[in-house]
C-alpha cells in the first residue's frame, strides 16, 4: 500500500460518552488524521456520559452500510473501533476493492467469554463466528495478553500496539510525603482490596494508603474502611497528576480473579509514569505491555504479599538523585513511546503491512 491509505474509521465509542474506548477513538482518529486521509463513521454517547442506547445501537450499522456504499471507492482500510463490530467488516466483501480490515482489541471485548455462563458462552461463539468468516482481518490489541486472549477466540492474524496518554509531568523538586497511592475503578481485578488486605499490614507502622477512584465493587469498597486508608473518591485530571507526584510509588496491584478478567492494557501505569510518579504495578494481565519494566516503572509479582512489600521498602529507602534519576527516564521513555502521534505512526504502519515491529503475532 504506497502513500498514505484512504482509512475508514468505524466506532461506536464516541463522545459526550466517557470512558477508554471513547478516548482510544477519538485521539487515535486525530492523530490519524494528520498523517493520512481519515473518515470518521461514530456512534456518539449520551448528554450524560453514558453510551448510546439498545434502539441506536441497533440502527448503527445501517448509518455504517449507507456511508460505506455511498462512497466513490471503497476505503483502502477499514479500521473498526472493537471487536464486537466484527459484522461490519462484511461490507468490505460487498463491492469490489482491496479493503484492509483492522479491528481493534481492548481487552474486555476478547476476555468476556471467560466469565462463563450462556452470555460468555454465546459472545465467545460470536467472536469465534466472526474469526472464521473474516480470518484475512487484522487485530490489533493494546496489549500481549490482549493479543493471546483474541488468539483463543480464533483470530490468528494479531499484533500488539499500546495505549498513550496525554497526560504530562515533571521531576518533583521536593521529596514525597511517605504514602501510597492507587487510582483507578474499585474492582476486583485491580487489587486494591487485596492489597489493603494483604500487603498494608507488612508496611511500616504510619505509612498510608491513598484511593482515588469510585467505589463500584461492594467488597472493594468495604476494605477501604480501614485506619491507614484514605478515601480521596474521584479526582480530575490535573488533581490526579499532582497525587501521581506526591506519592512515594503509586501501585498497580492487579491480580487474577476467579472469573477469567484480566485488565486489558492499565493505563493508570502509563499515566502514572507520564506524571512523574513512581510506578510499582502487578506483572500480569497488559500491564506487561503499559510499561517498560525498570524504566517507566517496575514490575512486581501479581499475588504475592511480601515481594510487594519488599520493592516498597526498598522504593522508600531511595534517595533524592536515585528517585530524580528514575522519574526523568520515565518521563523521557513515555514521551518517546507512549503518545498518540507514536501510535497513529505505528497504526500506520499496520495499515501498509509493516508490522514486525509489532510483539504479539
Amino acid at each position: 500500500m504506497a502513500g498514505a491509505p484512504d482509512i475508514l474509521f468505524v466506532t461506536r465509542k464516541w463522545a459526550p460518552a466517557i470512558g477508554g474506548m471513547e478516548t482510544w477513538s477519538h485521539r487515535l482518529s486525530e492523530s490519524l488524521a494528520t498523517l493520512a486521509p481519515v473518515e470518521v463513521v461514530a456512534l456518539p454517547g449520551k448528554g450524560n456520559g453514558h453510551p448510546p442506547g439498545a434502539l441506536a445501537l441497533l440502527a448503527f450499522p445501517f448509518t455504517v452500510l449507507r456511508r460505506y456504499l455511498g462512497r466513490g471507492r471503497a476505503p483502502q482500510v477499514l479500521q473498526l473501533g472493537d471487536m464486537a463490530l466484527w459484522p461490519l467488516g462484511l461490507f468490505a466483501l460487498l463491492r469490489r476493492g482491496d479493503t484492509r480490515i483492522v479491528l481493534a482489541a481492548h481487552g474486555t471485548d476478547v476476555s468476556y467469554p471467560r466469565r462463563g455462563g450462556l452470555k460468555g458462552r454465546a459472545y465467545g461463539a460470536y467472536l469465534k463466528l466472526g474469526a472464521r468468516l473474516l480470518g484475512q482481518a487484522k487485530v490489533v490489541a493494546n496489549s500481549a495478553a490482549t493479543a493471546a486472549a483474541a488468539r483463543q477466540c480464533g483470530w490468528r492474524n494479531t499484533c500488539v500496539v499500546p495505549l498513550a496518554t496525554d497526560m504530562t509531568g515533571e521531576v518533583a523538586e521536593s521529596a514525597p510525603a511517605p504514602h501510597l497511592l492507587f487510582a483507578g475503578r474499585l474492582v476486583e481485578r485491580k487489587g486494591c482490596g487485596w492489597f489493603i488486605r494483604h500487603v498494608l499490614p507488612l508496611l511500616p507502622e504510619g505509612l498510608e494508603l491513598h484511593v482515588a477512584g469510585t467505589a463500584i465493587d461492594p467488597a472493594e469498597a468495604a476494605a477501604l474502611d480501614h485506619p491507614r486508608v484514605r478515601f480521596l473518591g474521584p479526582l480530575d485530571q490535573a488533581e490526579l497528576a499532582r497525587a501521581y507526584r506526591a506519592a512515594t510509588c503509586v501501585i498497580v496491584p492487579n491480580i487474577e480473579p476467579a472469573n477469567g478478567e484480566f485488565e486489558g492494557f492499565g493505563l493508570v501505569a502509563t499515566e502514572a509514569a507520564a506524571a512523574g510518579g513512581v510506578v510499582l504495578a502487578a506483572d500480569c494481565g497488559g500491564l506487561p505491555s503499559a510499561i517498560v519494566d525498570g524504566v517507566t516503572g517496575i514490575l512486581v509479582p501479581s499475588g504475592q504479599p511480601q515481594a510487594w512489600c519488599d520493592k516498597i521498602n526498598d522504593v522508600l529507602q531511595w534517595d533524592r538523585d536515585r528517585r530524580r534519576t528514575f522519574i526523568a527516564g520515565a518521563l523521557a521513555r513515555t514521551a518517546a513511546d507512549f503518545r498518540w502521534p507514536r501510535v497513529a505512526e505505528r497504526m500506520l504502519a499496520v495499515y501498509r503491512g509493516q508490522d514486525d515491529f509489532c510483539a504479539g503475532h
